[in-house]
C-alpha cells in the first residue's frame, strides 16, 4: 500500500538522465510544466508525452515504477474528472438529469485535464528518481545564488527542501510499520465508511508525529556533531559543470516549448 508511493525515492542506476546536471533537470522540470500548461489541445500534450517517454527510456527506470507515482493522486484525479464530466457545460448533451449533465465538451475537457495531471506527477517523480537529495540541494542552491545578494538564506532553503523530499519515503515506511503494528492489535483500516476509516487512522498519527519529531531531533544533533554552519564559506566536494548531455537536454526542452506553442496555434482548436 504505502510502499507503492514512489514520489521522493531515488532509483540508483547509471543512465544518461542520471548524469545530467541537477540544475538543468530543475530547469527542465519548470519548462516542462510550463509546456504542459501552454498546451491548448491534445497535440501539445502528445508532444509532452513523447518527451517524457524519451526521458523514461534514457533514464533506464522501469515504466511500472514511474506509473506507480500516479497512485498518490488517483482520488484527486477521479474527483476532478467526475466534477468536470457532470458540471461542464457544452453544446452536445449526451445525458441530463437535474443539475447533472454529460456533454461531449465535458468529456473531452475531463480527459484533457486528467492527462495534464498525469504528466505533471510523472515528470516530477522522474526528477526525484534520477537525482540524489544532495545533488538536488546543490542544484537548487546554485539556481538561487542571485538571491544571496539580498541576504536571502539560499543554502538553508535548499537544504530544507531536500530534507523534506528525503523524508517522504522514510515517513511512508514509518507509517506502514505503525499500521502493521496496529493491525496486529486488532485495528481495521480496510472496512467501514469514511468516518470509521478516519477514526482508525487517528491512532496512527500520534506515533507518526512523535517519530517525525524524534528523527528531526536526531538529524539536528548529527548536523551539530559535524559542525554544520549553514552556507557560510562552505566548499563543495563535487563541482557542478555543464557537459554535452546538458546541451542536448537544453535543446530538447527548448524545442518542446516551441513545438507546443506552434501546435496550439496551427493544429486544431483549443480544449483548455
Amino acid at each position: 500500500m504505502l510502499k507503492d508511493v514512489a514520489f521522493g525515492q531515488y532509483y540508483p542506476v547509471q543512465s544518461f538522465v542520471h548524469k545530467l546536471d541537477p540544475r538543468l533537470k530543475l530547469v527542465f522540470l519548470i519548462a516542462y510544466i510550463t509546456a504542459i500548461f501552454l498546451a491548448k489541445n491534445f497535440y501539445g500534450l502528445a508532444a509532452c508525452l513523447g518527451v517524457l517517454v524519451l526521458a523514461v527510456i534514457f533514464s533506464r527506470i522501469p515504466l511500472k515504477k514511474v506509473l506507480r507515482s500516479i497512485k498518490g493522486i488517483l482520488f484527486i484525479v477521479l474527483f476532478t474528472a467526475v466534477l468536470n464530466t457532470f458540471f461542464y457545460t457544452g453544446a452536445t448533451v449526451y445525458w441530463e438529469w437535474g443539475i447533472f449533465h454529460v456533454t461531449k465538451e465535458g468529456l473531452i475537457f475531463s480527459a484533457f485535464l486528467v492527462s495534464r495531471l498525469f504528466l505533471l506527477v510523472m515528470c516530477s517523480s522522474l526528477l526525484t528518481f534520477t537525482t540524489t537529495p544532495v545533488a538536488l540541494t546543490d542544484g537548487i542552491e546554485s539556481l538561487l545564488t542571485p538571491l544571496k545578494w539580498i541576504r536571502f538564506p539560499v543554502h538553508e532553503l535548499a537544504l530544507i527542501m531536500s530534507i523534506a523530499l528525503r523524508f517522504i519515503p522514510i515517513l511512508m515506511d514509518e507509517t506502514e510499520r505503525i499500521m502493521n503494528a496496529q493491525k496486529a492489535r486488532g485495528a481495521n483500516f480496510e472496512t467501514g465508511g469514511i468516518v470509521k476509516r478516519v477514526r482508525a487512522i487517528v491512532p496512527v498519527l500520534i506515533p507518526l508525529l512523535l517519530s517525525a519529531f524524534r528523527r528531526a531531533d536526531e538529524l539536528g544533533d548529527a548536523m551539530d556533531a559535524r559542525c554544520y554552519t549553514g552556507g557560510k564559506k562552505r566548499t563543495k566536494y563535487k563541482k557542478l559543470t555543464f557537459g554535452w548531455r546538458d546541451l542536448i537536454g537544453l535543446f530538447l526542452i527548448a524545442a518542446l516549448v516551441a513545438g507546443v506553442v506552434l501546435l496550439g496555434i496551427y493544429c486544431g482548436g483549443s480544449v483548455a
